[in-house]
């Protein structure tokens, strides 16, 4: 626990230490001679919960139901075989291979299904006195079913809990619409279609907001959030969101949000980062190639001596950009780590950039969760 105001609240711009080059040999300067505004980050970092939950989570065949494509048996049997599940010491391992790798920041969600796991591998690092509970930047999200304000801190508690940690350093809002709270399940429905609720998410960050007067969470932030929402919620709040979780990559650049963010001082964090690859294949007649197979993506890092995936991970570092690659392989986490010994052109960014075609890898128009009045993707 900490006291609200002290030193030891996380500073607004700790998420962009990712672009600090301390980092040697996945080493981290001593928290007695770091900054603090360095302290609370990683010069890498990983997606590690949403690698686990996609393999864990139950509904991912209810979230696939999508009409065309996704109901060919075929697809869905794909669907399955990718996210099968995660085992325990697998998740162990990774977690002990990115720390090893110098990861400090440990992105993870109630929807994901796994914190019970996480947090026993964070009990048993912290048990051994490898590691500091103040070395570790440890995120979660608030889900949809628990907007409503009596169940915002029941819902936090329970996360805090299966982490194993008596504090938290962020908790988004995982999106901006609400189901209906239905003994707790993630995606209550009827007739196929997902019992929305009419909670106004004003009123969900503002039982958030008292989260941090508590004590019990250093910051709090939003994710999936557009910009009119963004400015309604910073005409009423008390506390400023410090960060927005968007779906960003070269295919879906979202300039006026990256913009409006960077204006605001909220720091953007970039998920699904290469484009979904573990995502059966869009077969659309103008779908275009995976991410990291593209070609111009493929060009840039056969000139730097880098694979394409560390060159899509430092294309958002180096626009200020917090970026949360998911693996649990342990070569993979190792590569995506070491992206600080090179540096992208000016040209070769906007060459990047001018891949976009507004691509969404993440689907949201399904279950009729577009006819929420509150949902944030209509524009696209």
């Amino acid at each position: 626990m900490f006291s609200p105001g002290s030193e030891n609240m996380v500073p607004l711009r700790c998420l962009y230490s990712y672009l600090h080059p301390l980092r040697s040999q996945g080493a981290m300067k001593s928290p007695a001679t770091t900054p603090s505004i360095m302290r609370w980050g990683c010069q890498a970092q990983l997606h590690f919960a949403q690698a686990l939950a996609v393999c864990s989570n139950p509904v991912v065949k209810e979230l696939s139901l999508t009409p065309g494509e996704e109901k060919d048996p075929a697809w869905l049997e794909e669907t399955d075989k990718k996210y099968k599940k995660c085992p325990p010491d697998a998740a162990q391992e990774a977690l002990q291979v990115a720390l090893d790798a110098g990861y400090r920041h440990f992105d993870c969600a109630y929807f994901y299904q796994n914190e019970a796991t996480i947090g026993a591998a964070f009990e048993k690092m912290l048990g051994e006195g490898r590691l500091k509970r103040d070395e570790l930047y440890v995120v979660s999200k608030l889900w949809n079913s628990f907007h409503a304000p009596q169940d915002v801190k029941p819902a936090f508690l329970k996360s805090l809990t299966m982490l194993k940690l008596d504090y938290l350093d962020l908790y988004l809002m995982h999106s901006p619409m609400g189901f209906l709270n239905i003994n707790e399940e993630l995606m209550p429905q009827k007739d196929g279609l997902l019992l929305q609720s009419d909670v106004d998410y004003v009123d969900t960050w503002r039982a958030m907001e008292k989260l941090v007067d508590e004590g019990l969470v250093k910051s709090v932030g939003v994710s999936n959030f557009n910009i009119s929402q963004l400015e309604r919620l910073l005409s009423v709040c008390r506390i400023k969101p410090a960060a927005n979780q968007v779906e960003l990559h070269p295919y879906l650049t979202q300039p006026k949000l990256v913009e409006y963010c960077r204006s605001k001082g909220i720091v953007l964090i970039a998920y699904s980062p290469f484009g979904c690859p573990a995502m059966p294949r869009p077969t659309g007649k103008n779908s275009p190639v995976p991410l990291l197979e593209n070609p111009t993506v493929n060009e840039i890092a056969q000139k730097h001596g880098k694979t394409s995936a560390q060159v899509l991970i430092r294309f958002h570092l180096q626009r200020g950009i917090a970026t949360i690659p998911k693996s649990i392989t342990p070569s993979h986490i190792v590569e995506n780590a070491e992206v600080y010994d090179f540096q992208l052109t000016h040209k070769e960014i906007q060459t990047l950039e001018g891949l976009n075609c507004n691509t969404r890898f993440i689907k949201w128009k399904l279950m009729g969760m577009d006819t929420h009045k509150h949902f944030p993707f209509g524009d696209q």
